[in-house]
Order: structure tokens, then sequence, then C-alpha cells
């Protein structure tokens, strides 16, 4: 009896759940663009129970090639009832054109329900195989790898997003993937984004409704103008296609083939950045960024150290540029900055800030001042350049040697010297001479002048477009940069040339100032073993590492040897190759 009465609340229980959802009427179709030539299916699904009198649609401008066919599944999952009642029909176009299918109609507990008509394209006739069921053929027309792209005429300098998506229709399923050829980004400066899992997602393509997941994401940075490929990715998929068969409950029958799938090749055609109203100090970089330089102490005595602090913060093409560099009076010794990068690679793009840190040291007392430092930018969303400067820093020295100015502009006095020239008498005769009077029209300078601009424009052109590449050769400024600090820490060692005991000294000094300046430490009594594992925490390679401690070495081994002038020639140039090959890697 009591089982009797359990099994009594649980089927009422289970028609009420029934009867107090909403019913509704849903119409699906396997594609909404199709040619004049293929078939489409369309299902009308009803979610409660209880359904009579169904009425398809008139479909006018469709013939019906198959059905109906009846279907009704329900299930009980964690408490939850699910219930579907449907009718599928196989139709195909009569006529190209914009076809409507109109509504059907179910009955339930007396009301009538319809369903939303939908729209179907349809093109002219496509290449159908001759076995329309053909695994290969039905997986082609299923399964999509594309390449989708946020902009195709991006600025130089300015990002945009790649995206590798693939679209799997309802009808098929797929069981596994790998890609077997990664794409290319010839003429970008390129990252790829992480993807935290493979969520799948619900979208269009061609007009039908898809599935498909992010396989892989790309921020790309164009580095010169043109028509530049993005390469395609190549996949190979295993894919479950029905076979048009159905086991013993009625299942769909599957059969899984292995399918290579590739994606289209996009081209992106970026445009360079505007002549007008380039400013003279634009160094390449692109985006919105705010720029600021700042003095970690302006009250100092003297040899104490302040820091000088370039940062530029924002989003943009952070890392393909050059900060801006300050000028300091010569009272200041300043070394070369130390950089610090905060970059960060998203979704959103790039953004962060990069710090370039110049330790300045006094040298007497007074008021110095450190002159404002302009940075200028390309706004793509603008379409324009802006400039920043900021305001003129002083650092107040209030302890120290005075500096001695050597008055140059006071002037002697002298006596006037009479040399019994000074005062002549009146000419009373005169001797002139005609002259010769030369024509400029078709003179020989009439001709020069004439030439010289014809001759002046190509060449200032050529000018300017070597400068233009110039600026824009990162990877060339880095090293002449290098180079130009070699020389700087190097120049009184080459001045005592010929001099053995002097000139290793100096080169040592040279080599011991420049780690101070990069490293912020004083290594002057720091042993070599020390300088070899403060560079490898910096993670210089080991051949530069052993270069600049031979070169320690040789400098202490040179003073108690024989050394030609010759050697030291060359000890100063691997010297000057050393720490060219460190500022690169610090």
């Amino acid at each position: 009896m009591k089982l009797k009465f359990y099994i009594s609340i649980f089927i009422c229980l289970l028609s009420i759940s029934f009867v107090a959802q909403e019913a509704t009427l849903k119409t699906k179709v396997s594609k909404n663009k199709l040619g004049v030539n293929q078939r489409l299916r369309i299902e009308f699904s009803i979610d409660k129970q209880g359904g009579d009198n169904f009425t398809p649609p008139n479909f006018n401008n469709f013939k019906v090639v198959g059905g109906p066919s009846q279907s009704v599944s329900q299930s009980w999952i964690n408490g939850k009832v699910s219930f579907t009642q449907s009718y599928t029909y196989i139709i195909q176009p009569k006529r190209k054109g914009e076809l409507s299918i109109g509504s059907a109609s179910v009955t339930i507990g007396g009301k009538t329900i319809k369903s939303n008509p939908v729209k179907i394209i349809v093109i002219d006739a496509v290449a159908i195989p001759k076995n329309p069921n053909d695994p290969n053929y039905i997986a082609q027309q299923n399964i999509h790898l594309v390449a989708e792209i946020s902009k195709s005429r991006p600025y130089v300098g300015e990002g945009v997003y790649v995206e590798y998506r693939l679209y799997v229709s309802e009808n098929v399923s797929v069981y596994d993937t790998s890609v077997t050829e990664a794409p290319k980004y010839s003429g970008f400066w390129n990252q790829n984004i992480k993807i935290t899992g493979f969520p799948v997602k619900i979208g269009k393509y061609n007009g039908e409704n898809y599935r498909y997941i992010v396989l892989q994401k790309a921020l790309l940075v164009p580095t010169k103008t043109g028509k530049l490929p993005i390469g395609s990715m190549k996949m190979d998929i295993v894919i479950g296609v029905p076979s048009g068969r159905s086991d013993f409950f009625g299942n769909a029958i599957t059969k899984n083939i292995k399918r290579e799938f590739v994606s289209t090749k996009k081209i992106i055609n970026p445009r360079s950045l505007p002549l007008e109203g380039k400013p003279a100090n634009f160094t390449g970089a692109v985006g919105d960024f705010n720029f600021n330089v700042s003095l970690s102490k302006d009250i100092l005595k003297a040899n104490e150290t302040s820091q000088v602090n370039v940062n530029v913060s924002g989003n943009g093409n952070l890392n393909l540029f050059e900060l801006p560099t300050v000028e300091t009076p010569a009272e200041l010794e300043m070394y070369q900055p130390e950089r610090k990068e905060n970059i960060r690679t998203n979704a959103s793009g790039i953004s962060g800030s990069i710090i370039d840190s110049y330790t300045v040291v006094p040298q007497y007392k007074g008021k110095y001042k450190i002159p404002n430092t302009s940075f200028s930018y390309f706004n793509p969303n603008e379409k324009k350049y802006k400039t920043i400067t900021t305001e003129d820093l002083y650092v107040d020295v209030q302890e120290g040697k005075e500096l001695v100015v050597v008055d140059t502009t006071t002037i002697r006095k002298q006596p006037i010297v009479a040399t019994g020239k000074n005062f002549r008498y009146i000419a009373t005769k005169t001797n002139f001479i005609t002259t010769k009077k030369v024509d400029f029209f078709k003179s020989t300078l009439f001709y020069i002048l004439l030439l010289l601009p014809l001759i002046a424009i190509p060449i200032g052109i050529f000018i300017a477009r070597r400068n233009e590449e110039r600026s824009n050769d990162i990877a060339g400024n880095k090293t002449r940069k290098a180079e130009r600090l070699a020389k700087k820490y190097l120049s009184k060692a080459q001045k005592q040339l010929g001099k053995k005991e002097a000139f290793y000294e100096a080169l040592e000094r040279a080599l011991h100032n420049y780690l101070k300046a990069k490293l912020g430490i004083e290594t002057a009594d720091i042993s070599k073993e020390k300088i070899t594992e403060l560079l490898e925490n910096k993670k210089i390679e080991t051949a530069t590492i052993n270069q600049f401690i031979e070169v320690l070495k040789s400098s202490d081994f040179a003073r108690y040897t024989p050394y030609t002038a010759t050697q030291m020639k060359e000890e100063f140039e691997r010297a000057k190759e050393v720490i060219v090959q460190l500022d690169k890697q610090l």
C-alpha cells in the first residue's frame, strides 16, 4: 500500500511539473543558406506533453522530399524533467531568392501554439558530389577553420588581433584535433595571447548557426607598409559524421574519419604614419601614453647620488620605440640608464610601463637645472600626433666644493701708440679706373643658380629617406647607442694609448665605472668571481661574461709584462666590444 502511495505522489509531481511550464513550439533548420539544388532539414519541436493536431506550415516555394518523421524524448535529471516531441521534414527550394517558411501550429489544452517563421537564402546551384552522403563531403560542409582579424587597415605600429576559430555544425561531432602547422607572421611583431581552456561558443558562419572554439589568438603589430599575409593554420581533425543508418534503438550511427583542414590566408595592408604634423622627436610610439620625468631627490650633497626617472606608461607598442634621453649640465655627472619594464600582453592589447633610471652625481655646490624633456607619439584613434613636455627639474647641491668661474669678459686698457700714420693729408688728385660691368643674365652664376634647385631636391629627398630608414631601424639604433656608450667610458683609456701603466689603469677603471652605473653597486673592491655571479644573475650570456673577465685579467697582467702599442690597441678594441655586448643584454 505504501509503495502505491509513493508511486501516486511521484506521478502527481511529474504531471504538475509538466503543467507548470509554459509550452513553446520551436523551429530549427540545418542551414539558413543553400544552393537551389541542395536540401535542408527543418524540425518543429514542442517541449510539453499533450500536443495534438500538429499542422505544418504551407511550404510555398519548397518541395517536401521527406517527412514528416516524428520522435519523442523524455528525461529526468537531478529532479528536473524534460520532454521533447519533434516533427522533421526534408525540403528542397524551387527557386532562388530570400524565401520564407511560415509558422507551424499545435494544440495543447485547447490552446493553439505557433512557431516563429524562418527565412532561408537560396543562391545559385552548387557543386554536389555523386554521393551526397560521402563522409568527406559532409565534413567539408560542416566544419570550417577560419582566421578572423580585428582590423585590415591598421597604422604601422598599431596592434591588431587574429583569432583562429574552428566552426562545427550540430550535424557532426569532433573527437580529436591536432595542429600540424602553426601560422607564420612575416612583417609583424607578434605575441601569442594565452587562452584559458577552450569554451564552446555559439556564433554565425555564412549566416548559419555554428558552435565554435577559439584555438589560437595573437596580437600582431605591423612593422612596415604593404600587403602583409597572415599565414594559414593546418589541422588534422577526427570527425564523427552520420552514416545514414540507425541502431536498434533508433540512434544515428556515425562514422569517424580523419581530415586535414587549412584556414584561408588573410591580408593586412598597414597604412604609413602621416608626415603632416610629425614631430622631430618622434621615435615610433603608437598608442595612448602618459609621460613623466621625476627626481628621487632634489636636495643633495656633492658626490651623493640621485635618480632621474623617465617613465612612459599606457597602451600601445611599448616594446618598439626608444624613450627620450635626459640632458643634464656638465656639473652633474650622469651614467647610462637602467631600464625597468612592466609590460603585459592580453586580450585588451599591450599595456604597462617602461622606466629609464639615470644615476646623477653632482660634483660642486650650487643649484642646477635639468631642462624639460618631450615625448611624442601617434594616437591611431584620434589619427594625430601628440607631444607631452615635462617641467624643468632643479637639483640643489647644498654642500661641496665651490665651482670657480673664470671671468673672461674683463678687458685690460692699453694706451694708444701713435705711429705717424694716424692722420693723412687731404688728397688733391684722383686716379679713378672704370670698372668692368658684367651682365648677370646668361652668366655662369646665373646657370648655376638655375640648376641648383633641380640638383638639391633629389638630394634632399634621398637624405630624408635615409634619415627615416635610420630612425625606423630600432636594432641598429640600439647597437649605435651601445657603441657610443663604450666610447664614452673608454675615452680616457684611448687618450693613454702608448703609455702602458696609465692606459691599463684607465681601462680597468672604465670597466668598473660601467658596471657601477649599470648594476648600481660599487665594484672596485669586488672579486672577479663576484662580478661573474652578478652578471649571471642578470642573465648575461656566458661567452660575454668570460670575455669581460678576460679583459680585466689582461689589464692586471699587462702592468707587469712588456706590451706593445699594437697589443694595447687590440685590448682597447676588446674592451669596447665587450661593453657593447653587455649593454645589449642588460
